[in-house]
């Protein structure tokens, strides 16, 4: 940073230079920045390496894979056009792929637009291989979050900017669905730093740092009640989700799914809000909460990590445990164990957490959960442990697993090892 950009972060964090710390350290806890993580995309998947190293593989239909081509590929490849560059984040959406640098350069490829809808027609123009994104060149990215006919980027100084979905002033500006221009986000966060983003269908959160704690600003769609206020209105500019005060809660980690979203609290505590549908807030049922609720049922549990897709749930407690609840298509909740089978109920929903016994059997501690964030693609999950290794479970129709399956297997019940090294 400049001398001038760190005067400004400082002036944003409140005047000191220990809350600009607090914000540094959040941001790194809670996106797994410049560590080994990975993504499960709407048909294709994203592994990042403690290294850099990118690897890619599933479907491949507009070239989001990177490779320089458009077949399908199950087996996991380094995407070898970025050798010598350490990516330290990747985010994905249904067929483009975007990574970032630890020089804060973003490269982009699959569908060229950053607001296409998922199930909309697709571009005139497809990339193979992973192109600079030229607009943002003079921003420093950390994070990038791709939403329904939205991407968003979080810049070092902690400053969130969208590209596209700006009709209506939908996210505080106006503009086109092919605008490949990033704008600010306006309203309360101009001047408040944000650790951490989350997108979801055509909604936003950022995790926001301020000098009485840590905050979640919720912008977009608010069908369902997923923005958090306690209404299903929608909302053009960022608003704070006031709730967490009430609840005496400060968020740590924030995740966005379709139709509904999550936080993960400094204290273990975990909230669910939005679009109850199968059971994904954990609540006992399938109502809907249009402000955040604490999930009751693991009030026994600290979590550290949680993560959310299209209507599932997933939390990883302080001690490794991973629990897992709402939509059981696709077998992306991983409790398809053989009495499951047995009783034919494979697909079955569940309506409170469930420890999930497959991953319990690994003996090894899962320090992340990624699964599918959409509402048109069969569901897959990855667990990665704290030893660098990376397991798969769900549809895998596409090659989407990273792991080869029988003839007419389009799904695995059992996480299953993928057969490269993280660490």
């Amino acid at each position: 940073m400049t001398q001038e950009q760190c005067h400004d972060l400082k002036l944003k964090c409140g005047g000191s230079w220990k809350l600009v710390l607090r914000f540094l350290l959040a941001g790194e806890a809670c996106s797994r920045r410049e560590k080994s993580h990975a993504v499960a995309g709407p048909g294709h998947s994203i592994a990042v390496s403690s290294k850099g190293v990118a690897y890619s593989f599933g479907s491949n239909s507009s070239g989001q894979l990177g490779n320089g081509t458009t077949e399908e590929e199950w087996r996991p490849h380094p995407i070898r056009s970025l050798q010598g560059i350490r990516v330290i984040q990747a985010a994905v959406g249904a067929g483009r792929t975007m990574l970032i640098s630890d020089t804060g350069k973003v490269y982009a490829f699959g569908k060229e637009s950053f607001g296409e809808a998922e199930y909309g027609i697709q571009g005139s123009k497809v990339v193979t291989t992973p192109q600079l994104v030229e607009s943002l060149k003079d921003i420093f990215v950390v994070q990038a979050a791709i939403g329904n006919f939205f991407t968003a980027v979080l810049s070092r100084e902690g400053r969130v900017y969208t590209f596209s979905w700006g009709n209506e002033t939908k996210l505080g500006h106006q503009t086109e669905q092919a605008d490949l221009e990033p704008r600010p986000l306006l309203g309360a966060l101009e001047n408040i730093p944000v650790v951490q983003i989350a997108a979801g269908y055509c909604y936003l959160l950022a995790l926001a740092c301020q000098p009485s704690g840590m905050s979640v600003y919720s912008v977009g769609c608010g069908l369902g009640g997923k923005l958090g206020h306690g209404t299903r209105t929608d909302e053009k500019v960022p608003r704070l989700i006031e709730q967490f005060q009430t609840l005496n809660i400060q968020p740590a980690v924030v995740a966005a799914g379709a139709w509904h979203a999550a936080v993960v609290g400094k204290d273990g505590r975990v909230c669910t809000w939005g679009w109850g549908r199968y059971g994904c807030l954990g609540h006992g049922n399938e109502d809907c909460e249009s402000a955040p609720k604490v999930v009751e049922a693991l009030s026994n549990v600290k979590a550290v990590y949680v993560a959310t897709g299209d209507y599932t749930t997933f939390v990883v407690s302080d001690d490794g445990s991973v629990y897992s609840f709402g939509c059981g298509e696709s077998s992306s909740l991983g409790h398809n164990t053989a009495a499951a089978e047995a009783q034919g109920n494979r697909h079955s929903n569940v309506l409170f957490p469930e420890v999930v016994t497959s991953l319990k059997q690994l003996n090894e501690r899962v320090v992340q959960i990624s699964l599918t964030n959409s509402i048109y693609w069969n569901a897959h999950t990855f667990a990665l442990t704290e030893s660098g290794k990376l397991y798969a479970f769900g549809a895998g129709d596409k090659g989407q697993l990273g792991v080869e399956l029988s003839a007419n297997q389009t799904e695995r019940a059992i996480p299953e090892r993928i057969d490269i090294d993280l660490s």
